[in-house]
């Protein structure tokens, strides 16, 4: 069977195009684009069928299929020989069912997906190695692609750094100097990639590399670029297998950019409608409130956007003012009887290290996504009937300063960390240290 998918508008504009054609909008309204898969060859095969064909696939020990998004190939880059795959071991990431964590809550099941393990230390390696195997294909088709380049606040420059250098084609990164952590900007750098810091924030490196795609020809590698998202809504498909295709009831997932949420979406959708899945989940995206225009939307009865100037959070991945993603995700939202919660910088950090205590290592990101669901706990709608899954979005190892600041309580935004842990400094001297580790027996 010959599977098949193309760009479309997502304001449902007449007209497809071809995923491998350089078009990152709708050149009738300007709107963005999706990709929409042929839904009739794909259910050729019954839901049992590609379940099974999952399972066989899933954790490969060698070839594609030891990529948890190629493991899905003909639901993700149909357009993508197998000879032209860029991959560097993505997906199948772990779901660890946080027990303690869950029961400390007051919550039925919390499971956190734990997207920080790829190559690069964030789930944005999900998407890229779509981005990254289209424009081999691209490239192995006699299209003239000079360069790939993304706007970043960390996360998407490394993993963008990472496949380009394993395909052997050239990268660009435009950063906002001074405003990403040294561990996220040294990965484009180690990876070879042309690093340009930019006197700016986000949105304004955004702008810029948009303006390049259009007139210097130069592949945008952006979540504006719908096949980023095939990638990454391979974490929802991954969620439904590794819950034996239950699915829960909550899933809650921070938002910058907001591609990660239209993308949750898309995997759950392409399951219900291939009978894998019976129902959707609800959604909770979770924003910081330093950088919160999805929230205030949704507070204001789905407003429509409002770019707002995004301060400095301590989740400086999604410190984004003018998501691109928006009316994508407001979409997802609507379908999936989805909400918005925020979270301040304190509220944000100890929601982190509240989940380190029962065995997480969470990033600031990932720490936004668990305050929300204390938040959504304290309102009655996370009750102990229920499923959660938090999607964690990166390595916290990525995070360190954060982590040890949080600790030595020198984080101006969090004054009075309320699970902070500090060593006990003791003299070369057996009694001292008997009578500590004592003490601190009994006081837990």
């Amino acid at each position: 069977m010959s599977y098949s998918a193309a760009f479309r508008c997502i304001a449902g504009c007449e007209g497809s195009y071809p995923l491998g054609q350089v078009i990152y909008r709708c050149p009738r309204c300007g709107d963005l684009l999706e990709v929409v898969h042929d839904l009739r060859a794909l259910a050729t095969r019954t839901a049992l069928d590609w379940r099974q064909v999952f399972a066989d696939r899933w954790r490969a020990t060698s070839g594609d299929f030891a990529s948890g998004v190629w493991g899905k190939h003909e639901w993700v880059a149909p357009h993508v020989a197998a000879e032209n795959i860029v991959s560097l071991g993505e997906g199948a990431s772990p779901l660890w069912h946080a027990k303690r964590y869950a029961r400390d809550l007051g919550v039925g099941e919390v499971h956190i997906k734990q997207c920080g393990t790829t190559h690069t230390g964030s789930f944005k390696d999900l998407g890229m190695t779509v981005l990254v195997s289209t424009v081999a294909q691209m490239i192995a088709d006699g299209a003239p692609v000079r360069a790939v380049a993304c706007a970043s606040t960390g996360d998407t420059s490394a993993a963008l750094a990472a496949y380009a250098a394993a395909a052997g084609i050239r990268a660009a990164v435009i950063l906002p100097r001074g405003k990403i952590s040294t561990a996220q900007l040294v990965q484009p750098l180690a990876n070879g990639a042309l690093v340009l810091a930019v006197d700016t924030d986000f949105d304004g490196c955004m702008r810029i590399v948009q303006d390049l795609a259009a007139n210097e020809g130069v592949y945008l590698a952006n979540s504006m670029n719908s096949l980023r998202l095939e990638g990454q809504k391979t974490v929802a498909i991954e969620i439904a297998q590794q819950l034996d295709w239950q699915v829960p009831d909550w899933v809650i997932i921070p938002g910058g950019n907001l591609g990660n949420v239209s993308a949750l979406g898309a995997g759950f959708e392409l399951m219900l409608a291939l009978g894998l899945i019976d129902r959707r989940p609800r959604i909770c995206v979770a924003q910081a409130a330093h950088a919160n225009p999805l929230y205030r939307a949704y507070a204001a009865g789905w407003a429509e956007l409002e770019a707002v100037p995004a301060k400095t959070t301590l989740a400086s991945a999604i410190q984004i003012g003018n998501p691109v993603s928006f009316k994508k995700a407001v979409r997802a939202l609507r379908a999936f009887d989805g909400v918005v919660e925020e979270a301040s910088e304190a509220e944000l950090a100890d929601a982190a290290a509240r989940a380190d205590v029962f065995g997480a290592f969470a990033c600031p990101h990932t720490g936004v996504a668990l305050a929300a669901l204390e938040k959504l706990v304290s309102r009655g709608l996370v009750t102990r009937e229920h499923r959660a899954v938090v999607v964690s979005t990166a390595s916290a190892l990525k995070f360190t300063d954060f982590k040890v600041g949080y600790h030595e309580g020198t984080l101006a935004a969090v004054p009075a960390p309320r699970h902070r842990n500090q060593p006990v400094e003791l003299p070369h001297d057996y009694g001292a240290v008997r009578d500590a580790l004592l003490r601190g027996l009994d006081a837990r």
